[in-house]
């Protein structure tokens, strides 16, 4: 997942370093001088320092290396990698011209910019240090975490620049995310969509937990989409486990479960697990599960909708408590019967009865997308496989209006 545009903080395979270490260095600019006979194909100079093929090397550096040697040398010190990826650009916020402000929080601002190095667009999140406090123990473990992490389903931190007065993340740039996907649709998705959608949350979820990181903060929004479709998990809130306590101060309110919402600070993955199940439910029926404005009219609406907490903590949620009843009589759900145990699986009271990230990938929900999509690289995308393609969403202007689709016979089980 982390693409080699993602530089200074991309893991290199060889001498386990870091690709802040992989560069040409001192060793190369000697050899080359030495041999001013023969050319060394660009593509080779990309290869050799683990950079995408589209880098535009800038002119300073390729002439200062002279493009001549007939062979490179082999192992490389950590300096000169360092030194040379300076030299090509990474690390400096003149690499990237600041486009538009994508949005402000408490600690950081979001700016949608543009790499000199490959033309492509990138997020850059300025964190602002405090002179005496310096970086935020978010913005560290956020950077420890993305960094170790190469999955198609999460967000590819580029580089990372340090300065006096800021801390700047460059990520991939991904311009929608669920929450804008679903209301671009009409709150209406394609069920086949929403398979495919949640099929990348879990897939991406299920990578985080195997090496014991829980998310925190699951919602529509930490889901971010390009254009193909791919899905990619934000991990700004991410945690390793396992630690003493955590606050119970996560998850957007929505979406955080009930033993959280009543103070408990001892958690594992599970947590996600219920957010999950929000999110799946959110894309079936086009509203949220729990849209409590407090926490506790939020927990009002879960017990209301689940029972009594904890005697109903070993049971399932119904089918007709999920689903009202239309005034028809018809039920207003269209998740098949598959879709409808997956989803039953998630929202429960007790943690360690959700089903995990793990466990729901393999789930006969799944089935129809095909075995092959089991057996991808973890770097690779879904959308890989000729066979896995989004479809339209009937919620687009001009179709028919979502009650009528929801009552329709056709989609009505």
């Amino acid at each position: 997942m982390m693409s080699v545009e993602a530089c200074p903080v991309w893991e290199a395979h060889q001498e386990g370093e870091s690709p802040a270490e992989v560069s040409l260095g001192s060793q190369v600019l000697e050899s080359l001088i030495r041999n001013p006979l023969f050319i060394v194909p660009l593509q080779d100079v990309s290869k050799r320092l683990s950079l995408p093929m589209d880098i535009r090397l800038p002119p300073e550096f390729l002439q200062k290396l002279q493009l001549e040697s007939p062979e490179l040398p082999k192992p490389l010190s950590r300096m000169s990698r360092r030194a040379s990826l300076s030299d090509i650009g990474f690390g400096k916020l003149e690499t990237y011209v600041k486009l538009d402000k994508l949005g402000e929080g408490t600690y950081a601002t979001v700016f949608k910019g543009r790499s000199k190095l490959t033309e492509n667009l990138v997020a850059l999140k300025e964190i602002r240090l405090e002179h005496e406090e310096g970086a935020p123990c978010t913005a560290i473990r956020e950077v420890s975490l993305l960094k170790n992490l190469k999955h198609a389903n999460i967000v590819t931190l580029h580089d990372l620049i340090h300065t006096e007065r800021s801390l700047t993340l460059v990520f991939e740039y991904l311009d929608s995310d669920l929450k804008h996907y679903l209301d671009h649709c009409g709150n209406l998705m394609s069920m086949h969509n929403v398979k495919v959608f949640m099929f990348q949350l879990l897939r991406g979820l299920s990578y985080c937990h195997r090496r014991k990181i829980l998310h925190r903060d699951l919602k529509p929004q930490n889901l971010l989409i390009n254009e193909k479709g791919e899905g990619r998990l934000g991990l700004a809130r991410a945690k390793s486990v396992p630690t003493k306590t955590y606050s119970n101060e996560v998850v957007t309110l929505w979406y955080r479960p009930p033993d959280v919402l009543l103070g408990s600070t001892e958690y594992s993955t599970p947590i996600d697990m219920w957010g999950v199940g929000c999110i799946h439910y959110e894309m079936a029926t086009g509203r949220p599960m729990f849209p409590g404005s407090t926490v506790k009219e939020e927990l009002h609406l879960i017990f209301r909708l689940l029972g009594e907490y904890p005697v109903s903590c070993h049971q399932r949620t119904s089918v007709g408590s999920l689903f009202p009843t239309s005034p028809s009589g018809c039920h207003r759900y269209r998740l098949d019967t598959d879709g409808i145990d997956l989803l039953t699986s998630l929202p429960l009271y007790e943690a360690k009865s959700r089903i995990s990230a793990e466990e729901a990938l393999r789930h006969p929900y799944f089935g129809p997308l095909g075995e092959r999509v089991h057996q991808l690289p973890d770097t690779a995308s879904i959308f890989s496989l000729k066979e896995i393609q989004l479809q339209k969403d009937p919620g687009y202007r001009g179709s028919p209006s979502q009650e009528e689709v929801l009552l329709s016979p056709g989609l009505v089980l």
